[in-house]
């Protein structure tokens, strides 16, 4: 059995699974996937089997003698961080920034989610742009990008050089972010590219083209 149990929701959409799938990637620890297909008439039945929320995801820690459960996206991602704790950036104050952004991204920016919902594959630019309040959330976190690239970025590509949970909970942005092709600065824009290259989002895309 492998050391974690990752239940996802149907890759394409699910942008709350892709999270802590690349978090658990960028550990190297052994972990299984499995999807519950989203959208159909049996789904929600079908997570309330496994998730006390009824939502997906939901992490199973198969490691201690009695087996954990986690659900949401942020939960699991800092429960996993108690186990391979540099998850998250090793400077305090980077460290700091980087849990408040992610609580930023877990919290807010409804408006972008819901005009510009992930659909991984799709090619829709300029689609939901203009709804009311996308061009402020998508400016916020174009500052985030440029912010964080630039006071703690030196020591690589990601938003704090190496890859954090701040990457991970902001990695459905960018296929948001390529899929409706809004303006962004050079910075956010290099970052974008920086996910979308990343070897957790590629996993994630090669595991998305055999559910279709």
């Amino acid at each position: 059995m492998a050391d974690f149990t990752l239940h996802i929701g149907t890759r394409i959409w699910s942008s709350w699974s892709l999270r802590p799938f690349m978090a658990l990637a960028a550990t190297g620890a052994d972990f299984e996937t499995i999807v519950t297909p989203l959208r159909t008439a049996t789904s929600k039945a079908a997570i309330t089997a496994f998730s006390p929320s009824g939502l997906v995801p939901v992490l199973v820690d198969n490691r201690p003698a009695e087996t954990v459960i986690v659900w949401d996206s942020l939960a699991i991602c800092e429960y996993l961080a108690e186990s391979f704790p540099d998850l998250w950036p090793r400077d305090a104050a980077a460290r700091a920034v980087a849990r408040a952004v992610s609580a930023e991204m877990h919290s807010g920016f409804r408006a972008m989610r819901m005009a510009m919902p992930m659909d991984l594959f799709a090619a829709r630019p300029g689609e939901g742009l203009d709804a009311e309040g996308v061009a402020t959330d998508i400016q916020r976190i174009d500052a985030i990008f440029a912010d964080c690239r630039s006071r703690f970025g030196a020591g690589g590509s990601y938003l704090f050089g190496r890859f954090s949970i701040a990457d991970a909970m902001f990695a459905p942005v960018a296929s948001r972010f390529r899929t409706y092709g809004p303006t962004l600065s050079d910075p956010a824009a290099a970052y974008v590219a920086t996910l979308l290259a990343d070897p957790g989002f590629t996993a994630w895309e090669e595991a998305a083209v055999k559910e279709m």
